[in-house]
């Protein structure tokens, strides 16, 4: 089975050129970082210690800025190294003022290619984040005696099938990590089960908190504009067809309410052309976040296009529906949200937040609902109440623990 990745790794290399021309054109790929894929820096690797984390896309990048944040102060690490793989997380990584920590895309995984790759940034330890299992990075990691962390690993009951699917190869690969800190038991029984030895189990480090966060605000102007109206709802990290619930919402709302405003932040910005022709065709007045025009007193939807400023956002809405839930994606991580002192509603599909989103169930913070009529008295109950705070000490405080764990556990291996 390995055997065939390899000759499979070699093809892609030698079509990748295709394969990153079209993702230029359609604006998912760094015109000028490509190179990057090939394991070309456009960083320099300082002198000293350097310790590596793997991302895969924004929400993983997320989760641990709270560490980077802690491992930053640590004099004995010289240098941090961030790779992802997407272009919205390196967009997402500039928001932060990082002093020790370069960015940069993780390479294509081929063996030629992760050679060039390790011999030129050589890491003490690779902390891969999730899910992020690639066979030739394992490998050629494990052959230079590098340590090999799984960090806040999250196995779903799909992907455990699959790799159960390939015993020998998957037992082969997993059992090549030093450590694996999984954010949740099932994930724990999954990875035993998959030959990993050395299983810690300390928390969801997705309920860790930033310091950037907190200090994080919309400008005055905008500020200004949300002061003189009701935000109705806010919905985050939409996909096709999940407007609709929110358009609804607003038209019913709109009957009892004059002065609303609905904000609509969709998982993939690129979106934001598909749902303003939307509103456009239902004669809704909608303002682009990006837009450098005066904002109209008088629009219905307010539409955040552009990367990094969701929590901007969660900090002045009350109600947040959660996107993601009425499709059968699985849902979208729902603890930004939470944490800022929001209410959070969302469909019956998050099955990949699950633990989430029954720990907050139970805290009474989120609230799921199977129809419109449903979510629509869930949002007339919740209208009313007032955000008690910026923050939702109860979280932040579990998040603060998780953290600090995870931290103490880290500095062993690095």
């Amino acid at each position: 089975m390995y055997f065939i990745y390899i000759i499979t790794s070699y093809i892609f290399v030698i079509i990748s050129p295709l394969v990153i021309i079209y993702r230029i054109a359609i604006g998912k790929e760094n015109k000028v970082r490509f190179q990057e894929r090939y394991a070309i820096p456009t960083a320099y690797r300082n002198k000293g210690k350097l310790i590596w984390f793997h991302c895969s896309s924004v929400g993983e990048l997320i989760s641990i800025i709270p560490l980077l944040e802690k491992l930053e102060l640590n004099k004995n690490i010289n240098q941090i190294l961030i790779t992802t793989t997407t272009l919205s997380s390196s967009k997402i990584f500039t928001n932060f003022n990082f002093k020790k920590t370069v960015h940069q895309f993780f390479p294509i995984d081929n063996n030629f290619i992760v050679k060039k790759f390790l011999d030129h940034w050589k890491p003490s330890c690779l902390f891969l984040c999730e899910s992020e299992i690639w066979p030739n990075m394992i490998n050629a990691i494990h052959r230079r005696k590098i340590k090999l962390i799984l960090l806040n690993a999250r196995l779903t009951n799909k992907s455990f099938k699959r790799w159960r699917k390939l015993k020998h190869f998957s037992t082969n690969l997993f059992r090549k990590f030093d450590m694996c800190f999984p954010q949740n038991h099932e994930t724990s029984k999954r990875l035993k089960i998959l030959g990993v030895k050395n299983i810690l189990n300390l928390g969801n480090l997705k309920f860790s908190t930033s310091k950037k966060v907190e200090k994080d605000f919309l400008k005055k102007k905008y500020l200004g504009f949300f002061r003189n109206k009701k935000i109705l709802i806010t919905a985050a990290s939409t996909h096709h067809n999940e407007e609709d619930f929110v358009i609804k919402s607003h038209l019913y709302f709109k009957k009892k309410f004059k002065n609303i405003v609905s904000i609509i932040i969709p998982r993939h910005v690129e979106r934001s052309r598909e749902i303003s022709k939307e509103l456009e065709k239902l004669s809704f007045k909608f303002h682009l976040h990006s837009s450098t025009k005066k904002i109209d007193p008088k629009i219905d939807f307010y539409i955040v296009d552009t990367y990094g400023e969701t929590n901007k956002f969660y900090k002045i809405s009350n109600i947040v529906f959660m996107g993601g839930s009425l499709i059968p994606h699985g849902g979208q991580n729902p603890l930004e949200a939470a944490k800022l002192g929001c209410k959070i509603i969302h469909g019956p599909n998050v099955y990949n937040f699950k633990e989430i989103y029954e720990k907050l169930n139970k805290m009474k913070i989120s609230t799921n609902f199977y129809t419109y009529k449903n979510g629509i008295k869930i949002i007339n109950k919740e209208l009313n109440t007032r955000k008690f705070s910026l923050k939702n000490n109860r979280i932040i405080n579990y998040g603060q623990k998780v953290l600090k764990l995870t931290y103490t556990e880290l500095i062993e291996f690095i």
